[in-house]
C-alpha cells in the first residue's frame, strides 16, 4: 500500500464531467489499496472570474479580502470532488487550506508555506477516507486565509507529500509530462521520462509553465518524488528525481522561453565604485526582481547598466529607477517591452563545453540578434528581440537535436572540456 498525493489542475476540474471522471480515476486508486490525498485547484477559468469580480468592485481590492474572495473557487471544488467520489461508494472528506493545518507567513497573494499540521489528514486516513483537500491556500498566525499565488496548488501538493512522508506527489495536468520545449511551438518537442530537480528548477524559473517553481524546490528540498502526467491518458508521463538517479544525462535536456520581460537602461551613469549598489539596493527594497544585468565598458568615466524586470513590474522598476539616475547624474533611463528571453538547460553543461558557441552560432544563422546573455553551471540565456522568440526556440531545439532520442554516449557531439 502505498500514500499518494494526487494534484488536479484547474483544466482537470473544468466542469461536473471532468470532476466525475477525476473521481473515477480517484477511486480507482483507492481500490488499488492505495491511500490518497487529493489536492485540487479552481476550476478553470473561476479565479479569473474572481478576479475580475474583485476589480470590477475597486480598482485596489484590499489584499486581505482579496484572498479571502479568491479562495472560494477551491472551496467549492473540494466540496463537488468529495460528494462525487462520496457517490461512488468510497468515504471522502474535504479540507480548506485552514482546515489542514496549512500554516504560512502573512505574505497576501504570495504567501510561503511554513507548516502543516498532518494530523487531520492522518486520521481521515486511518480510517480509509479520501482527502480531498484545497490547493493555492492556508492561513496566517492570525488566522488570516492567504494565498499562494498562481500556480500555488501544485506547491501546496508536494508541501502535503513532504508532510506526509508520501510515496509520490502527481501532478495531473491537460499535458502528459514535461516536453524537451514547448510543443504549441516546436512541433517535433518530445516528451521526457525524467528530468533532475535542479534542470526542473531551471526550466521552471526560465519560463516553462508545467510545474510551479516552489513546487519544484520544496520537492527538491524534501525529497519528493514527483510525477508529471496527463489527467485524460494512461501512461506515465514525467518523473522530477535526484540528480543522482539520472542514468542519461545529455548536455541539453530542453529550450524555453520567457516573453513575460522587459528591460531597463540607465544611461550615462558615473563608473565608480558603488555606484551598482546604488541602482539595485533601492529596486530590491522595492520588490523588484531583477533578471539578467549588463553593465557596458566604461567609456569617459560613464557607463551604461541595463538589466530585466518581470514585464509587471516595469512601472515600479522605472519609477525606481529615474530617481536612482537623478540621483547619480545619469542622464537617461529608457525601457523595452518587446524581448523575451529563450534558454538551453542541461546536467551535461558541466563536463562539456561548446554550449554557448552552437547556441549562438544557430541564433546568428536565423538573423536573431542576442542582447543580453546570462549562464549558470546548467544554463544559457539570451535576451533578443520578442518577434524571433518562436523561431529561436524551434532552432535550438534543432541545433541540439532534442527532437531524437539520444544516449548518453552520443553525447549530442560537443566537445568534452
Amino acid at each position: 500500500m502505498a500514500l499518494i498525493v494526487q494534484k488536479f489542475g484547474g483544466t482537470s476540474v473544468g466542469d461536473t464531467d471532468r470532476i466525475r471522471a477525476v473521481a473515477n480515476r480517484v477511486v480507482e486508486a483507492r481500490k488499488r489499496g492505495d491511500d490518497l490525498v487529493v489536492v485540487v485547484s479552481a476550476m478553470a477559468g473561476e479565479t479569473d472570474r474572481l478576479v475580475a469580480l474583485a476589480n470590477a468592485t475597486s480598482p485596489d481590492p484590499d489584499p486581505r479580502e482579496f484572498d479571502v474572495l479568491l479562495s472560494t473557487g477551491e472551496q467549492q471544488t473540494i466540496a463537488l470532488l468529495a460528494i462525487a467520489i462520496r457517490a461512488l461508494g468510497v468515504p471522502a472528506r474535504s479540507f480548506t487550506g485552514v482546515q489542514l493545518g496549512m500554516r504560512t507567513d502573512c505574505s497576501h497573494g504570495r504567501a510561503r508555506v511554513l507548516s502543516i499540521d498532518a494530523s487531520r489528514i492522518r486520521r481521515d486516513l486511518d480510517r480509509g477516507a479520501v482527502v480531498v483537500a484545497a490547493g493555492f491556500q492556508g492561513t496566517d498566525s492570525d488566522g488570516n486565509i492567504t494565498t499562494l499565488g498562481r500556480g500555488g496548488s501544485d506547491t501546496s501538493a508536494v508541501a502535503l507529500a513532504a508532510a506526509l512522508g508520501a510515496d509520490v506527489c502527481e501532478i495531473y495536468t491537460d499535458v502528459p509530462g514535461i516536453f524537451t520545449a514547448d510543443p504549441n511551438v516546436v512541433a517535433n518537442a518530445r516528451k521526457l521520462d525524467h528530468i533532475a530537480y535542479d534542470e526542473m528548477l531551471e526550466m521552471a524559473s526560465l519560463g516553462a509553465k508545467v510545474l510551479q517553481l516552489r513546487s519544484v524546490s520544496l520537492g527538491k528540498q524534501y525529497g519528493v518524488r514527483i510525477h508529471v502526467r496527463s489527467t485524460f491518458e494512461r501512461e506515465e508521463g514525467t518523473w522530477v528525481i535526484p540528480e543522482e538517479e539520472v542514468m542519461e544525462r545529455p548536455v541539453v535536456s530542453g529550450v524555453t522561453y520567457n516573453r513575460n520581460e522587459a528591460k531597463v537602461t540607465i544611461s550615462g551613469v558615473r563608473d565608480t565604485p558603488g555606484a551598482a549598489a546604488r541602482i539595485f539596493r533601492p529596486l530590491s527594497e522595492g520588490g523588484v526582481v531583477v533578471d539578467v544585468i549588463v553593465q557596458n565598458v566604461s567609456e569617459d568615466g560613464r557607463t551604461d547598466v541595463t538589466f530585466t524586470v518581470p514585464r509587471p513590474d516595469l512601472g515600479r522598476a522605472l519609477e525606481i529607477a529615474e530617481a536612482v539616475a537623478a540621483e547619480l547624474g545619469a542622464p537617461r533611463v529608457s525601457s523595452d517591452e518587446s524581448i523575451a528571453k529563450v534558454s538551453v538547460v542541461g546536467l551535461g553543461m558541466r563536463e562539456h563545453a561548446g554550449v554557448a558557441s552552437r547556441m549562438f552560432s544557430a541564433l546568428a544563422e536565423e538573423g536573431v540578434n542576442i542582447q543580453m546573455i546570462s549562464t549558470s553551471e546548467i544554463k544559457v540565456s539570451v535576451v533578443i528581440e520578442e518577434r524571433y522568440t518562436e523561431l529561436a526556440c524551434r532552432a535550438l531545439h534543432d541545433a541540439f537535436e532534442l527532437g531524437e532520442e539520444r544516449t548518453a554516449s552520443e553525447e549530442q557531439g560537443l566537445p568534452a572540456k
